[in-house]
């Protein structure tokens, strides 16, 4: 689908191959605090996730995609959540590895994920939530054009302290 290929990147479903990947960045106790994790995952946890990712957004009410760079090899993920067709909105999530960050790969795939809702989806809005000391995801929204709708007071508990987490929106005009 030529929605979902960049000049540099494009994003993918999962697939089986995905698994170690997957393990890898599901595992990593640095992602923790974004996906609310607490314990790791299993390779047959995970495998059996690979095998249902195909199911339908309007189904699910999510999506997670993988961003692969120009050589096919998986930099990180993008993820639709909290798919709401009546309401016309859906959450984005974006997570690149420690070593693929800083090379536009976030600009990217947030790109082509904002044409994709919008197009394919046929969704009214697109809402984040990030961590107010995420100054790097705050920039990549903001360069969007996303708006700061709230915050939401010591939401996250981390490493013996809260942090605030803001609320972000961007609205089809």
């Amino acid at each position: 689908m030529a929605t979902l290929l960049g000049k540099n990147i494009n994003l993918r479903a999962l697939e089986p191959t995905d698994l170690e990947f997957l393990f890898a960045t599901e595992n990593n106790e640095s992602f923790w605090e974004i996906s609310s994790t607490q314990t790791p995952f299993s390779k047959y946890i995970l495998e059996k996730y690979i095998e249902n990712s195909h199911q339908d957004i309007y189904e699910a009410k999510q999506y997670r995609f993988v961003i692969c760079n120009a050589k096919n090899t998986p930099v990180g993920m993008i993820d639709l959540f909290d798919f709401n067709p009546q309401h016309k909105r859906v959450g984005l999530g974006i997570l690149l590895t420690s070593t693929n960050q800083h090379k536009g790969y976030g600009t990217e795939a947030l790109g082509l994920i904002i044409d994709y809702a919008f197009t394919f989806l046929n969704v009214h809005q697109l809402f984040a939530n990030i961590t107010a000391d995420n100054l790097n995801s705050i920039a990549l929204f903001e360069k969007f054009n996303f708006i700061k709708s709230g915050i939401k007071k010591d939401w996250v508990y981390s490493n013996s302290s809260f942090k605030d987490e803001i609320s972000y929106q961007l609205i089809k005009k």
